[in-house]
């Protein structure tokens, strides 16, 4: 039986932040979510072109952060980059940019009021990733947020920007926006990789985008010198051509996620 998300919890408790990462990873691998991260929410962008043409974006991202266990009792669970990076290659995932982020946020169903905890080497303890757990969980009863629904502004994103190519060995995070939605946390390369604490999320966004309804990998948008602005404020993401660099040197080799979590992308998604 698949463990729920305190039992989690209480299972890497004891463990140092190495060995916590290598057991979310496996969780994750297994298809320990909860079923309400399961079916995607649309995102559009739309934008005008030098040459006249309106062109419209649609993106596939969960409505909450990642997270271990069942919609009754989950966790949504920090990783560091190289952790964050495994889980969305494997399930067919990758991870936003600040634009992106901002968009979620914008369209989102709720928005939750950031609570920053104090800070100090306890961010990033098991501890802190349970009780911020749990102040949403309040927060989500107390304005009536149901499973399920696109929310955002509980947590900083992991994102991608080219400046992971300029400082490698980092991770990027930017987000936790107030409810006037300016982010308390601008875009950030300052943590190590391996980095991750209690205000870190990961919103996985399918490697499917439809461009005026058409499905393309959003590898290729991004790369691309005219599509990238759609969903980019910096152009054209350079990393997107070997984003595979950001995995562990012996990353697992598991055929089943993709199997296993196929109905991640449901009916919403292409």
């Amino acid at each position: 039986m698949a463990m729920t998300g305190s039992a989690f919890a209480r299972y890497v408790s004891g463990m140092d932040r190495a060995g916590r990462e290598h057991a979310i990873v496996d969780e994750l691998l297994k298809g320990n979510i909860p079923d309400f991260l399961r079916k995607l929410k649309p995102v559009r962008f739309i934008q005008r072109f030098a040459d006249g043409k309106t062109t419209t974006a649609t993106i596939f991202a969960m409505p909450d952060y990642l997270a271990i266990g069942s919609d009754q009792d989950y966790l949504l669970i920090p990783m560091n980059l190289y952790s964050a990076i495994e889980i969305a290659v494997k399930f067919g995932f990758i991870l936003p940019t600040r634009k992106i982020v901002d968009a979620i946020f914008k369209q989102s169903d709720g928005h939750f009021p950031p609570e920053p905890m104090q800070a100090g080497p306890q961010m990033t303890s098991t501890e802190y990733y349970l009780r911020h757990n749990q102040t949403i969980e309040e927060q989500r009863l107390t304005m009536g947020f149901s499973l399920g629904e696109l929310v955002s502004g509980h947590k900083k994103d992991v994102v991608l920007t080219n400046r992971l190519a300029r400082t490698i060995g980092k991770i990027a995070i930017y987000g936790w926006h107030r409810l006037s939605g300016v982010p308390i946390q601008p875009l950030s390369t300052v943590h190590n990789a391996t980095y991750a604490d209690y205000s870190h999320g990961i919103r996985l966004v399918s490697d499917t985008v439809l461009i005026d309804n058409k499905p393309q990998s959003i590898y290729d948008v991004l790369k691309d010198p005219k599509l990238s602005s759609l969903l980019s404020d910096e152009g054209i993401i350079g990393i997107m051509g070997n984003i595979r660099q950001f995995l562990p040197v012996n990353p697992r080799e598991q055929d089943g996620p993709r199997t296993i979590l196929s109905d991640l992308k449901g009916s919403s998604s292409p």
